[in-house]
């Protein structure tokens, strides 16, 4: 899910957003309804674009929800390990 989703969508939405939806019509939100999964939806995203270099709020809001040292770290390792195996070219 944090592959598809933008940095936008962990932004609340502006005076452009709204406009673009009375034009085009409103967008399906990605926010869960489960905060617990929101705070490791929005964790997910943001590590997915920018590595280890998440916000400290992102991690703050994902202790917060519940999830333990031990959890987030094998959280942002897992998905840095996805994004180097997705930058990397399979030889034949």
């Amino acid at each position: 899910m944090a592959q598809s989703d933008r940095l936008s969508t962990l932004r609340h939405p502006g005076r452009w957003d709204r406009w673009r939806a009375i034009i085009f019509g409103p967008s399906p939100s990605p926010v869960l309804a489960n905060e617990r999964l929101e705070a490791l939806r929005r964790l997910s995203v943001e590590a997915w674009h920018r590595g280890y270099a998440v916000t400290p709020s992102a991690l703050a809001d994902a202790k917060e929800a519940g999830f333990t040292s031990d959890q987030l770290e094998l959280l942002l390792a897992t998905i840095s390990a996805g994004r180097s195996a997705r930058g990397r070219k399979v030889r034949p």
